[in-house]
This record gives structure tokens, C-alpha cells and sequence, in this order.
């Protein structure tokens, strides 16, 4: 299959490193011009200097702005007012006992994890209807269906994300716009890697051979019995944000190795 996305412009969130990285990478090889966002100018500099040193030819726009808050999401909307695909990927994690996160935790989880993507789509959702094609997909995680007992902020986050995108999808029947949510397990990213730092240092043992023990001790419901690649789960977003998945919209599609223990 030739995925090409020429003349498409496609705007990944928190993509100056880990999936949102690999994603706009995997984009920009199907010739979509990439957007690419981080929170300070320095980061998404160094990840533009990144991706083309990888794809000379890639086309690339630097949008700088945290959007975390109302006013983040406005300053990345004032730098960037029309995209034709909008991949949500902005999201914060962390371990917290439930009787032990305030209620500014959980705000701060909803505004990143859910508010940044409702405030963009609703920005952006409209040119795309208009002009009858466009793309929308809301990067988020197998804890939306296995819930952690040690992070039920983020796994709430995550669940609202799969309500938000059904949602959408439903009111853009027709339109020609798809709405879909991917959902990666455990994937070797920046942040896993940044994590065992340590333990590589300690142990020796390769970040692969870490990620592997750890899926097998913590996601043992695991078909494949390791951790994914950032490039598989971009895979993923490439094809739903392609004209040929012109038939899926409404989906949540899991590149979580099959720890979800679902047939459906």
C-alpha cells in the first residue's frame, strides 16, 4: 500500500520527541508538510534539525507553544490557523495513589490530556467539514480500557479521549472528516528509555531486554511478549490518517501488543 499524503498539512502535538516524534517522521515520509509542537522553541528546533537530517526533503513548520492551557492552545492556533490532519498526541503520565492526588492533579491531567484535543478539534474541525477531507486522531492508551490501579487520573483522561473521538466522529458523519483513537501499550520510547536509564546502567541489560521484563512482569496478558517501537505504533497513525482508511472513523484501534484481553 502507497501511502501518500502530498499537499496535506498535518499538525502532530508534543511531537518534538517519543510517538508524536515518530509519527510526524512517518507523515512527513508520505509527503505531508509537518507541523511540528513543543513547548519551547529549543525543542522543536532541535526536532526539526532531527527529522530532516533523517528526510532532507521533508517540509516542516515549527510551532512553539505549551498547550496545556486555553492560552497555549490559542498560541498554536494564532501560528497555525488551517491543518488537514490533526493528530492529538499532548498528554502527561505518572504513578499516584488515587486518596493521594489532589484535585490539581486531576485538572492538570484533564487540561493536557483532554482539553488540549477538544480545543484544537473544535479550531480546526471546521475547514476540514468545509472542505469535505480531513483527519483527526487522538493518540490514546490500552489504560483507557486496563485501567492502572496506580494512575486512575490517567487512565480516566484516556477513556474521555475514546468518548471525545466516538463523539466527534458521530457529528461529522458524511462529512468526509474521519475521527479515530489509537491506542499503544507499553512502546520504547524517550520517556521509558529516560526511565531506565538507570537500570541499563546498573544491570547492563539492553533498553529492549528491560522493556521485554518489564511487559512480562506488569502487562503478562502481552500476545506479542514485548514492548512495541515508536515507528509501529506511528504505523498505525499514518494508515488512519491516509485517504485509503476513508472507511474508518469511529474506531479505537490498539497497538498495545495484545494485552487488552478483548475479541472485539
Amino acid at each position: 500500500m502507497d501511502i501518500r499524503l502530498d499537499g496535506k498539512t498535518a499538525l502532530v502535538t508534543a511531537s518534538s520527541g517519543g510517538i508524536g516524534f515518530a509519527i510526524a517522521k512517518e507523515l512527513a515520509a508520505s509527503g505531508a508538510t509537518i507541523v511540528l509542537n513543543g513547548r519551547s522553541e529549543k525543542s522543536v528546533s532541535a526536532a526539526k534539525e532531527r527529522l530532516l537530517q533523517w528526510l532532507p526533503s521533508a517540509k516542516i513548520i515549527t510551532a512553539a507553544a505549551d498547550i496545556s492551557d486555553e492560552a497555549g492552545c490559542s498560541h498554536l492556533l494564532s501560528q497555525v490557523p488551517k491543518v488537514d490532519i490533526l493528530v492529538n498526541n499532548a498528554g502527561i503520565y505518572g504513578p499516584e495513589d488515587f486518596f493521594e492526588t489532589s484535585d490539581d492533579t486531576w485538572e492538570r491531567y484533564w487540561q493536557t490530556n483532554v482539553m488540549s484535543g477538544i480545543r484544537l478539534s473544535r479550531a480546526y474541525l471546521p475547514a476540514m467539514q468545509q472542505q469535505g477531507w480531513g483527519r483527526v486522531v487522538f493518540i490514546s492508551s490500552e489504560s483507557a480500557l486496563n485501567i492502572p490501579a496506580d494512575m486512575v487520573h490517567y487512565g480516566v483522561s484516556k477513556t474521555a479521549q475514546l468518548a471525545l473521538a466516538r463523539g466527534l466522529a458521530k457529528r461529522l458523519a458524511g462529512s468526509g472528516v474521519t475521527v479515530n483513537s489509537v491506542l499503544p501499550g507499553p512502546t520504547i520510547s524517550d520517556g521509558f528509555e529516560a526511565i531506565m536509564a538507570d537500570e541499563v546502567a546498573r544491570t547492563g541489560k539492553s533498553i529492549a531486554t528491560l522493556a521485554k521484563e518489564f511487559v512480562m512482569s506488569h502487562r503478562p496478558s502481552s500476545i506479542i511478549q514485548r514492548a512495541a517501537s515508536v515507528e509501529e505504533v506511528a504505523n498505525m497513525v499514518v494508515y488512519v490518517c491516509s485517504t485509503q482508511a476513508s472507511a474508518t472513523s469511529g474506531a479505537a484501534l490498539r497497538v498495545d501488543g495484545g494485552v487488552v484481553d478483548d475479541i472485539v
